[in-house]
């Protein structure tokens, strides 16, 4: 593990304690951190036309978001989760072509730890994520050779006993251009049974949910993180996890 990495992973495990309690109305995934819609901070440009920042230039001497390294970047998007961080770190993307790198920089187990995905209102008091079911991590290999990818959301449920299982979803892909796959969905599932009686009448809008299919633009991607945004305007930033996560 590099020296940034055993920097980052305390300190993302460290919000994830502090944030456990700001749950409330939001999805509090994964490890309860928040999954919401970004604010707007005006009209937002393409990243193509967003100027790179300034080199040897920091954030606390321009005052304009500038960061004097990737790592630099990487720390901050850890302790704020903001899109313009995202943005920033997809500016100075070292993988600018990743699909022809998919086996050496995308290929093994990831896990979730920021996404803009929203369950809020009625979906939210369907699944039951307003009373007694909540989300925990997500994890997701990614198969190279096979062109397939699994996803394994985690839940609990509260009872007269605690209830843990996973929401399983088994994806192929195709590559489309230099950036993006098109993403199939193949199977899911949802163990053990008793956490799929508890979904059975909603299981459809869970699917919808957490549905892969359709394309996905890599954005940023090196040997510890990795960026994507979907055709539904969502962003998924994932680190690598060990194997045995999954």
């Amino acid at each position: 593990m590099s020296a940034t990495a055993a920097v980052l992973r305390p300190i993302h495990r460290h919000l994830t304690h502090l944030r456990a309690s700001q749950s409330e109305g939001i999805f509090p995934y994964p490890l309860r951190l928040e999954i919401r819609k970004l604010p707007s901070s005006g009209r937002r440009r393409c990243l193509n036309e967003r100027q790179a920042p300034i080199a040897g230039a920091s954030a606390a001497s321009t005052g304009t978001g500038a960061y004097r390294t990737t790592e630099d970047i990487k720390a901050e998007l850890y302790l704020a989760l903001q899109e313009e961080l995202v943005e920033q770190l997809e500016l100075r993307n070292p993988t600018p072509k990743p699909t022809d790198h998919l086996l050496y920089k995308v290929n093994g187990s990831w896990k979730l730890i920021y996404s803009t995905i929203t369950i809020l209102g009625s979906k939210r008091t369907k699944l039951g994520l307003r009373d007694f079911i909540s989300l925990g991590d997500l994890y997701q290999t990614i198969d190279v050779p096979k062109e397939r990818a699994i996803n394994v959301i985690n839940f609990s449920a509260k009872g007269l006993k605690l209830l843990t299982g996973q929401l399983t979803i088994e994806a192929s892909y195709k590559i489309a251009s230099k950036t993006r796959v098109i993403i199939k969905l193949e199977t899911s599932s949802i163990t053990p049974k008793q956490l799929m009686n508890l979904f059975q009448k909603n299981y459809d809008l869970l699917i919808d949910i957490f549905n892969p299919a359709g394309w996905l633009d890599i954005t940023y991607v090196d040997d510890s993180l990795r960026i994507g945004r979907n055709d539904k305007g969502a962003i998924f930033v994932l680190e690598r996890a060990a194997e045995q996560s999954v």
